[in-house]
């Protein structure tokens, strides 16, 4: 690697890494420029995931005020959310990519209509069930979110990019909570399915390491980086960051 595909390997860590902590998408940074510096597609995704597990710890450690009062919420989410990075870094080394490159632009499109409906859709839900006498509120978000989250969290260890914004569509839908409690265990989960890839990737894949150190360190300044404009956005605004990025992923997916 030059010095010059170095600094931008290094620059497109702190981009994913701000962008990973606001919304989710860092891969649509990192992994083409790696690409273009001639790693092979595998060994440039590999070498991703692993540079970007800093980078998670540091966004989640920017949004631990939001985190207070969640932690019986990550520990249910985030065991589905392990089980399900591991199967998708499994799912990487054995199958070929065109059934998740068909799938994948769909998932996010999904995300993004539950984005921009979640206030309405989950005040209706809400409304429905108080009229039913039963509680509006899940602790889990009951088996269709687990569900969602085990495959949303499958696709983050294959692949990851904008894994973000399935989490977040799908959290916003089934609690009742502030978009930016949820975009903080967006990062914890997005931790969890990146390093439990990234440590079933260490025994059989192989690594760039120069990429790797490069990512790392650059995500780790760009999670702190994207914790302190993130928790200042409004709902509104996030939420209209969120479907931005997620339409430019599901154009870039479409492209490549």
């Amino acid at each position: 690697m030059s010095p010059w595909e170095s600094v931008a390997v290094f620059a497109a860590g702190i981009g994913a890494g701000t962008i990973n902590t606001i919304v989710g998408s860092g891969t649509l940074i990192t992994f083409p420029v790696l690409l273009a510096t001639g790693l092979p597609p595998v060994t440039a995704n590999v070498s991703n995931t692993l540079g970007l597990v800093p980078g998670s710890i540091s966004g989640a450690i920017g949004y631990r005020k939001e985190l207070q009062g969640q932690r019986g919420r990550i520990l249910r989410l985030g065991a589905v959310s392990l089980v399900g990075g591991l199967a998708g870094a499994v799912l990487l080394l054995t199958l070929p990519s065109d059934s998740f490159d068909t799938i994948v632009p769909i998932l996010i499109g999904l995300a993004l209509v539950l984005v921009v409906l979640q206030p309405r859709l989950a005040a209706a839900l809400r409304k429905r069930q108080e009229a039913a006498g039963t509680d509006p509120g899940h602790p889990d978000g009951g088996p269709a979110l687990l569900t969602g989250m085990l495959l949303a969290s499958a696709y983050g260890g294959y692949f990851g990019a904008a894994q973000g914004v399935l989490y977040v569509g799908l959290m916003g839908l089934s609690f009742h909570d502030d978009l930016q409690r949820i975009n903080a265990v967006k990062n914890v989960l997005a931790g969890l399915v990146n390093g439990i890839a990234a440590v079933f990737f260490l025994f059989v894949a192989e690594f760039d390491w120069t990429a790797v150190v490069l990512i790392a360190v650059g995500s780790t300044l760009g999670g702190q980086i994207g914790a302190k404009v993130g928790r200042r956005l409004s709902p509104t605004v996030l939420r209209a960051v969120i479907v931005v990025v997620g339409v430019v992923a599901i154009v870039q997916l479409l492209l490549r």
